[in-house]
């Protein structure tokens, strides 16, 4: 019998078992529903016009900001004048008086003086540039210098600048009009403080009333100690200049120093229109007085930047060095001059806003002064809706505002 025929049984039943075919199953595609909620998208539907309206309308923005600081600023003097028996009209009438009347003196004393010295720096035009030239080709290195000095020619010159200086008369129009704007609309605004409080106060919850309160009254702290930081730095610079001008025996140098003081404000191009007069008054007394100038602001630019501005708005906008200096940078690069100016108050407002709305940074966990101040915000809002339950709300924002003041008045003498 052959191999094949001798096979057991047990090996031709597993012969004859056919294995099952395991059958695949077709792989489930996990699906995923992404569902917006029609309150999400009219939320950013609003924000985008929110947004397109402001750039449209960014000139009109910049003109309620300014009229914002004149009264934040212009606020605790009228108030000082109420406190001794003024009549509220009459001490704003009184306030912007003497506005009006020091700005005259300052444009009185400066414009006049520094046109009949560009006129004077036009007509010693020829002898400053052929001097000029001599003292360039007194040195191998700056020879060809020389040349170019005594043969440039400015038809070219003023020919491709007539535009650039018709648009920057056209923008100095726009922006006096627009400041003359924000001045009247101060005006209105505090004329009419009540009223607009009452209003403001009247579409807000009353229980976020004297949260509101505060807020207000800090907005007004930081205005108003930003515009002191302005006149303190504005102030400093025209001192110095005065000062350095009259040692070097510079003439007009109270015109040129008020000029200086007052172009202090802008950034960026403020030391260029403080620099330009002084020295440009300086070129008739020599090559050596004109190098003092020059060289004592620029090192006094430098303490300006460095030093000066760090510590007086930091002292009075309560910021720290470093967000002084980056807020000045965003501010520049975003906005230009006008971002500049107002960077520091608004990096001070949004930092009084995280404080006083008690929003919780990421890592940062909750103090005891955090816990203590929260509590007596509790304390003050129960007694406020106490005294204030079934009063108009313009009648109740002055209760607030009130009971917000001698909270600050008090926090600041503790602090003392």
């Amino acid at each position: 019998m052959s191999a094949l025929e001798r096979r057991s049984p047990a090996t031709d039943a597993s012969a004859s078992r056919i294995e099952p075919v395991q059958e695949v199953q077709p792989r489930q595609t996990r699906v995923i529903r992404v569902e917006i909620a029609p309150w999400t998208i009219f939320s950013l539907v609003l924000v985008i016009v929110g947004l397109w309206v402001s750039i449209r309308l960014l000139p009109v923005v910049l003109v309620l900001v300014m009229a914002l600081m004149i009264v934040g600023t212009l606020g605790s003097a009228v108030r000082w004048l109420e406190q001794r028996g003024m009549r509220r009209d009459m001490g704003i009438a009184l306030v912007f008086t003497i506005l009006f009347v020091v700005t005259m003196l300052i444009f009185a004393l400066t414009i006049p003086e520094l046109i009949s010295q560009v006129k004077n720096l036009v007509n010693m035009e020829p002898a400053l540039r052929e001097r000029l030239a001599e003292w360039f080709a007194s040195s191998p290195l700056t020879s060809n210098l020389a040349n170019t000095m005594r043969n440039a020619q400015y038809d070219a010159l003023i020919t491709s600048s007539s535009a650039s200086l018709l648009n920057f008369f056209t923008l100095v129009v726009e922006s006096v009009a627009y400041a003359v704007g924000a001045i009247f609309l101060a005006l209105y605004m505090m004329l009419d403080r009540d009223r607009l409080r009452g209003a403001l106060f009247a579409v807000v919850p009353r229980t976020h009333h004297i949260r509101l309160s505060r807020i207000l009254i800090h907005l007004q702290t930081i205005v108003g100690g930003y515009i002191r930081g302005q006149a303190i730095t504005s102030a400093l610079m025209a001192l110095f200049m005065f000062a350095l001008l009259t040692a070097c025996g510079i003439p007009n140098a109270l015109a040129i120093s008020v000029f200086g003081g007052l172009a202090d404000v802008l950034p960026y191009i403020g030391i260029f229109l403080t620099m330009g007069p002084a020295v440009a008054a300086a070129l008739p007394f020599g090559m050596t007085i004109t190098l003092v100038v020059l060289v004592l602001m620029l090192a006094y630019e430098e303490f300006e930047s460095r030093v000066l501005v760090p510590v007086v708005y930091g002292r009075e906008l309560r910021l720290p060095s470093s967000v002084i200096l980056f807020s000045l940078i965003a501010g520049a690069t975003l906005f230009g001059i006008i971002g500049a100016l107002l960077a520091l108050p608004i990096a001070a407002t949004i930092m009084m806003l995280i404080d006083k709305l008690r929003v919780e940074l990421p890592g940062e966990t909750e103090q005891a002064v955090d816990t203590e101040m929260r509590k007596k915000d509790e304390h003050s809002e129960r007694e406020y809706e106490r005294r204030t339950e079934g009063m108009p709300a313009e009648e109740a924002s002055a209760i607030a505002v009130e009971m917000s003041g001698a909270r600050k008045e008090a926090e600041d003498e503790s602090m003392a």
